[in-house]
C-alpha cells in the first residue's frame, strides 16, 4: 500500500492535460513520482526531498 494520499498526485503544467506525464506527490519527507498512463495501481518512485531535489539538478535544463 502506498504512503501517499490519492488526492495528493499533481501533473506538470507542462502536460497540456495530456495523460502522457509523470505525477508528483509530495508527503511530509517523501516524494512519490508515478507514470500517468498507470494510473493509481501502477509503482510508484518514492524518493526523500534531497535525493529528488539531487535528481532534478542533475537533469539537463529544458529549453523552450
Amino acid at each position: 500500500m502506498s504512503s501517499f494520499p490519492a488526492a495528493g498526485w499533481s501533473k506538470s503544467t507542462r502536460s497540456g492535460g495530456d495523460d502522457n506525464c509523470v505525477e508528483v506527490n509530495v508527503t511530509g519527507d517523501r516524494v512519490g513520482v508515478r507514470d500517468s498512463k498507470a494510473g493509481p495501481a501502477g509503482p510508484i518512485l518514492d524518493f526523500s526531498r534531497t535525493s529528488f531535489a539531487s535528481l532534478l539538478h542533475s537533469l539537463p535544463a529544458r529549453q523552450g
